[in-house]
């Protein structure tokens, strides 16, 4: 019987586990790593040393889930992408040792090419060489500059000339646009991929995402490696975890429809996108995930730097418009925000495959979950240079203003290895946002009718 043959093979593979450990037990198979992957046993693999995370895991900076998703599974290509200081990491790693890969046993994990792995590394090598990970600091000054610049401005016209609709309405779209670009620096500071020192990112990053902007760094750090390890990844990409409000890619909506789930109209949701979407995500989605995770995993450095930046504005706003109207105003500040940040964020994703795992290598993963938005002074602008999405999320640390400099060696690698490295302008990657919702409605609906 199917159980019979499984208790067999069981007992098989123990048996040449304790063979094979009592010949050399600091040498390991993959097969034996690849069972440690349940969050009381979690084991993983970088530059074919094996480790054992399952405690250390909960101190892990970047939080417990993104190292986890991991967990039996080789880690070398997403642990060098993350960490600018491998030398200086390599310490936490130390104690964690238990052994290496048999001789036996390839570098690659399981389905993964050898060959794009080898290539992919060499590119990062050669990038490396060309300086392409060092930032210009006058960069950033000037977008630093220019956001606080903007919101001074937008205090500024109703403080001189008067709170009528028209130059509220100016200054509310000035503020939106602040809290856009500040949203993108905080980005560059989370990456680290602003100063050699980790630790001044970290303090600038606090400073951007928490008094510029109100939310909190821990928060986005556990939130934003997950989406960067395992891009549109069922269970393990929070950005694709929606909650039940819509389906997505062409997997999920054939399994909802399968199994008869409706919670929403799901072939309207297209429609509905345009209500719960682009107008709620950061005013209401956002704001309580970020308040509830300050809160209970006591980050009062965090709520700190947020409560400042609201104490801020309502020291600005409250004498102009007081409460009510001060609460009012943030909220459609928030709203316009939301709105730009969501296009943004999801014309390079959404349309994109969007499955349950697949284990692939670096290169192939990141390229079939992102796209990129074609090059412009404005599109770099708007767009926090995120219309380079495939380059970033190739090399997560690298600074923004660089990614136009590796596109062309990043491409010729994808057409070397037949990857598809898709290009698009930024209004067909807000149409696509749009048709790709439609098409996953009508596959939910044509499964729920008819399977």
């Amino acid at each position: 019987t199917p159980l019979l043959r499984r208790l067999i093979f069981s007992l098989l593979f123990q048996n040449t586990q304790v063979s094979k450990s009592a010949a050399d037990p600091n040498l390991w198979w993959k097969q034996e790593v690849q069972s440690h992957c349940s969050r009381s046993d979690q084991w993983l693999v970088i530059d074919r040393k094996v480790y054992n995370i399952t405690q250390w895991a909960k101190r892990h900076p970047g939080g417990i889930r993104v190292i986890s998703h991991y967990a039996g599974e080789d880690a070398t290509e997403a642990f060098t992408a993350f960490h600018p200081d491998l030398k200086w990491v390599q310490k936490f790693l130390k104690p964690l040792l238990i052994g290496e890969l048999a001789a036996t046993e390839p570098s690659q994990d399981r389905n993964k090419s050898a060959t794009i792995i080898q290539d992919f590394h060499t590119l990062r090598a050669k990038v490396e060489s060309e300086g392409l990970f060092r930032a210009r600091p006058s960069f950033f000054c000037f977008h630093l500059g220019h956001i606080l610049l903007l919101e001074a401005l937008a205090w500024l016209i109703i403080w001189v000339w008067g709170t009528s609709w028209t130059l509220t309405l100016l200054s509310a779209f000035l503020l939106a646009t602040s809290q856009l670009q500040a949203g993108w620096l905080q980005h560059d500071f989370g990456h680290l991929s602003v100063f050699k020192k980790s630790s001044w990112n970290h303090v600038l990053h606090k400073f951007t995402i928490g008094h510029l902007k109100g939310a909190s760094a821990n928060w986005w750090n556990h939130r934003h490696y997950q989406h960067h390890a395992k891009p549109n990844v069922f269970s393990k990409d929070p950005d694709v975890n929606m909650l039940h409000l819509f389906v997505i890619g062409k997997t999920q909506p054939v399994e909802y429809g399968i199994k008869k789930i409706k919670y929403m109209p799901y072939h309207h949701q297209h429609q509905y996108f345009f209500l719960v979407g682009p107008p709620l995500l950061i005013p209401i989605y956002f704001h309580i995930q970020i308040m509830r995770s300050m809160i209970s995993r006591h980050d009062w450095v965090d709520l700190a730097c947020s409560l400042s930046h609201y104490l801020r504005y309502l020291c600005c706003s409250v004498p102009l418009y007081g409460l009510l109207g001060s609460m009012l105003l943030i909220s459609f500040v928030r709203i316009l925000e939301s709105h730009c940040f969501v296009w943004v964020t999801q014309m390079n994703h959404l349309p994109m495959n969007i499955d349950h795992e697949k284990h692939q290598d670096w290169l192939s993963m990141q390229l079939h979950a992102t796209c990129n938005v074609k090059q412009s002074p404005f599109n770099d602008w708007f767009s926090g240079h995120l219309n380079f999405q495939i380059e970033h999320h190739l090399f997560p640390t690298m600074p923004r203003h660089n990614y136009h400099l590796v596109a062309p060696q990043v491409r010729a690698l994808c057409d070397k290895h037949g990857i598809p490295y898709q290009v698009k302008t930024m209004w067909q990657g807000f149409a696509d946002v749009f048709r790709s919702l439609k098409n996953s409605g009508d596959l939910w609906l044509d499964a729920y009718l008819h399977k």
